[in-house]
């Protein structure tokens, strides 16, 4: 009997490549390739209009060579990996992370899922919305600082947040360390005051070494800097809750989150902390509903229509079908600057495998490398590659109509125009000499990009924009049939390395002459 996996990409396989420009005679392909996801608007209290708005996320598929027949036969694939079924798992708090016996819970942080989870969740939140609150009134004094301490994705997300949703006023002016690097340590410390300055150590088993040696060099510049009580300034955000108090921090400084919620999926939780006290709990619940919007598309929606995992089509047409190793994600927005960064973590430590759920061998690429930049910087450097290299880079572009900035219009006109005449030029090429016949000025064009165009770049639309990228990752699990919830890959080296400070470890005579060299032989 057929494997209707293989079927399905067999069939794949055997369709014809379309050409980008030639997929445009047909007058309704931009509404058909594209599709909005939408949460209720905020009331600014204003008398002069209509309240609680529909805000939103466009997300246009119309640039990619996904048509009719690769649409049908991606969607039959979905139906051959038992999408709908996963997804169900997922959802319903199922043990989804097979090679680690745990479900995926991370959807229940933002009121998504099985309804035990959920109600755990929130309990979870009013907790943190208490302290955070507490801490905001003066509880601990005045509080102008926090200095969050984690790595990867107690870091990354974190640092995401704060920097896109922070650049007018912050109620604490948020540092996030997450390198054993000293010196990112000494640049935190140089830009707070220790007398006003808040610790949160973020770390699931609370024995991470880079983060907990971090913490340690953090108490010690508190208590030299004369702070009589240093571990009274900690909030530990961690599964390991016990571990925490072990450590030195109290109980009621102490804000847990589940096991089942993985290091890069858990800004929704209590790693949101230094979020929340950067913004306040009532947007970073709007950052929550953000996310929870598009929770509620990617459960009721299927094939196409389901915006999440249709990325994941033109992913694996392009990676699978077409061969590129690498997606681009340019963000025309300066908020945005670390979403690039983010977006590495999430999807190559999530989808980077070589054996599938059952433990075979995959028999093809999986995650692409993601790597980006920001939009207009971008053009003036690695643009030159994706309009006239040797690549095929399929791109993704994200803007805000709504401008960051209280400057002369120009300057978002500019930059969303430029945005979009990007994709214009990748898909159209063309050739820029007088005649049009200079081989050094042309442009081969048929590139691909996709536009995620948000109406506002508020917490919402931040917690949408991440949320949708979760969701577009396990889409492509699913459909490569991975497991994208574990993580062995960051192990080995760190056993290593655990081993050299040991003082054991048998090495290659190269890395025996780096230690020597170095001092650490």
């Amino acid at each position: 009997m057929t494997d209707p996996i293989q079927a399905a990409w067999q069939t794949l396989r055997t369709l014809d490549q379309p050409k980008l420009p030639q997929l445009f005679d047909d007058t309704g392909r931009v509404a058909a390739m594209s599709g909005r996801i939408e949460w209720p608007g905020v009331d600014d209290g204003a008398a002069d209009g209509p309240q609680d708005n529909a805000n939103g996320i466009t997300f246009d598929w119309s640039k990619t060579h996904l048509n009719e027949e690769f649409l049908a036969a991606f969607e039959e694939l979905a139906r051959a990996c038992d999408f709908t079924g996963q997804r169900e798992r997922l959802f319903n708090a199922e043990p989804i992370n097979i090679t680690e016996g745990r479900a995926a819970t991370h959807t229940a942080m933002r009121g998504a899922g099985e309804p035990s989870k959920v109600e755990e969740a929130d309990a979870l939140l009013r907790r943190m919305g208490i302290l955070v609150n507490a801490i905001h009134d003066g509880a601990l004094g005045e509080m102008r600082y926090l200095i969050h301490i984690g790595i990867g994705g107690s870091a990354l997300g974190p640092a995401l947040a704060v920097d896109a949703l922070t650049r007018d006023l912050a109620k604490v002016d948020v540092h996030v360390v997450s390198n054993i690097d000293g010196v990112a340590l000494e640049q935190a410390f140089a830009a707070c005051d220790p007398a006003t300055t808040l610790i949160a150590v973020a770390s699931k088993t609370f024995t991470t070494i880079e983060t907990m040696t971090n913490a340690a060099s953090a108490l010690a510049w508190l208590s030299d800097n004369g702070v009589e009580d240093p571990s009274g300034r900690v909030v530990a955000l961690t599964a390991s809750p016990e571990k925490a108090v072990e450590w030195g921090v109290d109980e009621t400084r102490v804000l847990p989150f589940p096991e089942s919620v993985g290091g890069r999926y858990s800004l929704w939780s209590s790693i949101g902390f230094p979020v929340a006290m950067a913004i306040g709990m009532e947007e970073f619940q709007q950052f929550l509903n953000g996310a929870l919007a598009v929770d509620t598309h990617f459960a009721q929606y299927d094939g196409r229509d389901n915006l999440c995992l249709r990325a994941a089509f033109a992913d694996q047409y392009y990676a699978r079908l077409r061969g590129c190793q690498t997606r681009a994600c340019f963000a025309y927005d300066e908020r945005l600057a670390l979403l690039p960064d983010y977006l590495q973590q999430l999807e190559m430590e999530s989808n980077g495998k070589q054996v599938t759920v059952t433990g075979e061998p995959v028999d093809g690429p999986t995650a692409p490398i993601t790597w980006g930049g920001v939009g207009t910087d971008a053009q003036h450097a690695v643009f030159q590659l994706l309009h006239q290299g040797t690549h095929l880079v399929p791109v993704d572009f994200i803007a805000s109509i709504a401008p960051g900035d209280m400057l002369d219009p120009a300057h978002h006109q500019i930059l969303l125009t430029n945005c979009f005449a990007q994709g214009a030029a990748l898909m159209a090429g063309g050739n820029m000499s007088a005649d049009g016949t200079d081989p050094a000025r042309a442009f081969p064009g048929d590139r691909p990009s996709a536009t995620m165009l948000c109406d506002d770049l508020d917490a919402a639309a931040l917690g949408a924009l991440i949320a949708f990228h979760e969701h577009r990752t396990f889409a492509n699990a699913v459909l490569m049939q991975i497991n994208p919830f574990d993580q062995f890959g960051v192990e080995l080296g760190k056993k290593m390395a655990n081993d050299i400070a040991a003082g054991g470890g048998d090495f290659d005579p190269s890395t025996k002459a780096l230690l020597e060299q170095a001092g650490l032989g």
